[in-house]
């Protein structure tokens, strides 16, 4: 295999993003690895390979780079929640609330703070389908 360029990763990370869209998240997998492998201090591209992974129902590695990204951006909200999300995938509900609530403390979009159940709704205030 021929050596690969700073720009190839690039092209791969983009072409990733597109794979990932079209929902096939192993071929994004697939495209991550040598570029995490070249560039392991890649947030956003160890961000796309965790998100890759959930989508794949990987879930243990979606966490590990879900965990990855927060270890380096402990603020990132969006991390947090997608952490959660697959803690809650895992059936591991009380450590996704947990991160549920630190995605809304960090940025209070409407999907974070319902999801943090800090919107009490009608009907005592459980979460919802979704």
């Amino acid at each position: 295999m021929p050596e690969r360029s700073p720009e190839t990763h690039v092209i791969d990370f983009r072409a990733a993003e597109q794979l990932l869209a079209a929902r096939d998240p192993r071929g994004a997998i697939r495209l991550l690895d040598p570029v995490i492998t070249a560039h392991p201090e890649n947030t956003a591209a160890r961000l796309l390979r965790a998100r890759a992974f959930f989508l794949a129902a990987q879930l243990r590695s979606a966490e590990l780079e879900f965990g990855i990204v927060l270890e380096r951006e402990p603020a990132n909200a969006y991390a947090h929640f997608a952490l959660a999300r697959t803690l809650e995938r895992a059936a591991r509900p009380d450590e996704a609330l947990r991160h549920f609530r630190l995605a809304a403390a960090l940025d209070p979009r409407p999907e974070f703070v319902e999801a943090a159940r800090f919107v009490s709704g009608e009907g005592g205030g459980g979460r919802g389908p979704g």
